[in-house]
This record gives C-alpha cells, sequence and structure tokens, in this order.
C-alpha cells in the first residue's frame, strides 16, 4: 500500500536552490528510505511551498516516527531559515501542515471521493 502526504507552508523567496540542495543532502542519507519515502516533489508557488511525498506505508507513522530521529530534526532545523508554518498561531508539528486530500483520480481506480 503506498500512502502520500502534501505539506503547504510558506518559502522564502529566492531560497528554493537551499531548499533542494538541503533535500537533496537528506535523501543520500538512511533517512528516507528508513521512512519508506518512495517520492518527494517539492513545489513553490509565490511564497508557498508545497512539499508532497509517497511512501511504501501510512504515513502518518512515517511522520511519526521521522520526528524521534535526530536526522530528520536536524534537517527541519537547517529548514527553519527558509520554510515557515502557513499559519504560525496554529502549527505545532508538520501534521498541522498536511492538506487534507478530499478526491483522487487515477487511470486505474477512476474518481475516488475521500
Amino acid at each position: 500500500m503506498t500512502d502520500r502526504i502534501l505539506i503547504v507552508a510558506r518559502i522564502k523567496p529566492g531560497s528554493t536552490e537551499d531548499v533542494a540542495a538541503l533535500f537533496a543532502r537528506s535523501d543520500e542519507s538512511e533517512l528516507p528510505r528508513s521512512l519508506g519515502v518512495r517520492r518527494r516533489d517539492l513545489f513553490q508557488y509565490h511564497d508557498l511551498y508545497f512539499h508532497h511525498v509517497e511512501f511504501d506505508g501510512d504515513a502518518r507513522a512515517a511522520m511519526a516516527d521521522a520526528r524521534e530521529r535526530d536526522d530528520f530534526r536536524a534537517l527541519s532545523a537547517d529548514l527553519d531559515p527558509f520554510i515557515s508554518p502557513f499559519d504560525p498561531r496554529t502549527w505545532r508539528s508538520p501534521a498541522d501542515a498536511m492538506a487534507t486530500r478530499f478526491y483522487g483520480w487515477s487511470n486505474e481506480t477512476g474518481g475516488e471521493l475521500r
């Protein structure tokens, strides 16, 4: 079973290369493989940051495991100058930045309401 998440945040203008480099370095480590990450895509629209991740298993469980890892905490700290919460008043963890999927479609399953 694959699962995916979409994290929405704010990105400092002009920092996409820095953010990409941090993830490239992290993606060469054991971190993504140990969490079951199959694919990662980062997007920017104006000052919005979209982080789409596909996992081999349960995405929320993988994210819970990630929060316990020193390498994940180090990556998060390195990203702090560039990425900020969409709504700082309500943000406590990455789970507070995850978009809610309400519809999906694939050529294999057709439309799927969630």
